[in-house]
């Protein structure tokens, strides 16, 4: 016997549920579990308690809502993997240099459109250095910029349905009541006015509202991702000949051009017209993935390949089981003081040494002569056994296999296609979930992303979390606790004008998501706005849509919202900067929501 079966239990199940509620929203506050541990076991909760039979609890695995984010992140991931969004933010680094004031309106505009089309937290993650390097040329603090990107992610993502897993959840919580689905661009109206709002707002009064003092640690680590190396030009390559500015490597927004050496000459200015030649080395600082790229094609040998020729770099002898493993030499190596060519591994094992980083600055004068320091980091390709013998080595510390992934730009247009076309077809009316599902199903046999890509790129966490609060707010409607606090709220609202009413759910809605994740907040909250809805006589898609933008809107603190504590952890931030901002933020753009919503529905 189930305690749901217990009849004292039975006579007051809506108030066991909604102490339930409180107990969660309390636990996802304080932060003491993850609230993916959280949102599970409320939903078993429901389960034991009877709130929830196992055959409805198995149909919450056929919600369309989760399932089509797990499609969005999965084509976000072939955006990532090949190359997409870093070409986009190497021309904007690029414009950044000559306009560079221009260039923030830029960035600005590029992540609205970005963020209303994927998922925004890979942007926000690719545009954080692009700003850093954007606050150093105007001579700003980053803190100015920061906030303000992740923002403009966050509202960008109102703008679409699929511009943020919350409105798809909503959109499917909605529709399990009974309610028909939004289509993708329905809400652009609405989130066209929220933005503008908050541009105006932190247009006129960021200068005051934003915190100026020098951001720490990113600029650290831009400097350890730049790794030292050299490509030697080889003779069957199709850029001998041209001048190295021709050349379309060199455009690479992970890749710097230190100098290049031909026999003893050495050039490191004046580099643009240099007509490259069968054998010359060109020395590079290049990001990890750039470098594994570059390893792949046939124009270079990149690196210091060891025993017997090293990995092959050729992208048709590449090895199935080739690793990218990063690894720290300690302070007991006994290369320390020496060329890093002198590494003992080279003449033991089958392992190309593809870059060094050295903290805090480019280490020189060439890869091969670099003269070896503790605590410097090695970018190693190798096979299985060769990875193995590098983890094994006491004079390497922290060896692990990196995430690096070499990019695919000829799939390139591919994954743009594939994005591009299912949000067309969207539009014209055929289902989202199906028509995610198909977009995976082409980059995957294109082979844009590989299928273990596919499913790293999936983030697990949230999906587990959306199941599990799907569980929970099912249990809640069964125990009878919806229908008891639209009781409650009925006469509250019931002499309120449409507009107070529409304020009132998203100021609670917006409330909530500041200290519960806001996925959880929208499972809650859509099944109670539509009930109250009936219960008054008014749309329930008024409300709806107000519990979509409330639970986005997230200014106010750092944890509420992903980006939010993205840009906390990127730069010197306090916890009262998103307060001091992000609560003016909360009431002009909530209340230029509400009036949208009212106006448009």
């Amino acid at each position: 016997m189930n305690l749901g079966s217990i009849p004292s239990l039975e006579n007051h199940s809506a108030l066991l549920g909604l102490a339930l509620l409180v107990g969660v929203l309390v636990a996802f506050a304080l932060e003491r579990r993850p609230p993916v541990v959280i949102a599970l076991s409320s939903g078993l909760l429901m389960l034991l308690l009877g709130f929830l039979s196992s055959d409805e609890l198995l149909r919450v695995f056929s919600n369309p809502a989760p399932i089509t984010i797990a499609a969005m992140f999965i084509l976000s991931g072939a955006l990532l993997r090949t190359g997409t969004l870093e070409e986009v933010s190497g021309w904007v680094i690029r414009r950044t240099l000559r306009k560079p004031k221009l260039a923030v309106a830029e960035i600005g505009a590029g992540t609205i459109l970005a963020s209303a089309f994927m998922n925004n937290t890979p942007v926000v993650i690719v545009m954080i250095p692009i700003v850093q390097r954007l606050a150093r040329v105007l001579r700003i603090s980053a803190t100015r910029l920061l906030i303000p990107l992740s923002y403009l992610s966050i509202m960008g993502g109102t703008l679409t349905l699929i511009g943020t897993s919350t409105n798809l959840l909503v959109d499917g919580v909605a529709q399990e009541q009974g309610l028909a689905g939004f289509s993708i661009f329905e809400i652009t109206g609405v989130g066209l006015v929220s933005l503008t709002s908050g541009l105006l707002l932190m247009t006129l009064f960021g200068k005051r509202l934003l915190p100026d003092r020098a951001a720490q640690g990113l600029d650290g680590q831009l400097e350890s991702d730049a790794y030292l190396s050299s490509l030697v030009l080889l003779a069957n390559s199709e850029l001998v000949g041209l001048p190295l500015d021709k050349a379309p490597f060199v455009r690479r927004p992970g890749l710097q051009i230190l100098g290049i050496q031909r026999g003893k000459q050495v050039q490191r200015r004046d580099l643009k017209q240099w007509v490259l030649a069968a054998g010359d080395q060109i020395m590079v600082s290049a990001s990890p993935a750039e470098l594994a790229s570059l390893a792949e094609e046939s124009d270079f040998k990149t690196g210091l390949a060891g025993m017997g020729g090293g990995v092959a770099t050729a992208r048709s002898r590449r090895p199935r089981d080739l690793r990218l493993v990063q690894a720290v030499i300690s302070s007991s190596h006994p290369i320390i003081g020496r060329r890093l060519a002198e590494i003992p591994m080279l003449s033991r094992l089958r392992v190309t040494v593809l870059g060094l980083s050295r903290p805090r600055h480019v280490a020189g004068p060439d890869l091969a002569n670099v003269r070896v320091r503790a605590g410097d980091r090695l970018l190693i390709a190798a096979g299985g056994d060769a990875a193995q013998a590098l983890q094994a080595n006491v004079a390497l510390a922290d060896v692990e296999e990196t995430t690096a992934q070499p990019f695919r730009r000829t799939k390139a247009p591919v994954a743009i296609g594939t994005l591009a076309g299912v949000v067309l077809l969207a539009v014209f009316g055929f289902p989202i979930e199906a028509m995610a599902i198909l977009g995976v199903a082409v980059v995957l046999l294109s082979r844009s992303i590989e299928p273990e890509e596919a499913w790293g790129a999936i983030d697990g966490n949230t999906l587990v979390l959306i199941f599990g609060m799907l569980a929970f707010g099912r249990g809640l409607e069964n125990a009878g606790t919806v229908d008891m606090i639209v009781d409650w709220l009925e006469p509250l609202f019931s002499a309120s004008s449409p507009f107070l009413l529409l304020l009132g759910v998203y100021a609670v809605t917006s409330l909530l998501t500041e200290t519960v994740t806001n996925n959880a907040v929208a499972v809650i909250m859509t099944p109670i706005v539509i009930g109250l809805a009936e219960a008054m006589g008014v749309d329930a898609r008024q409300l709806v849509v107000a519990v979509m933008f409330g639970a986005s809107a997230s200014f106010a603190t750092p944890i509420g919202y992903q980006t939010n504590t993205l840009v906390y952890g990127a730069a010197n931030y306090r916890f009262m900067d998103f307060v001091k901002i992000g609560v003016p933020m909360n009431l002009v753009v909530g209340l230029a929501t509400c009036l949208a919503i009212l106006y448009i529905y």
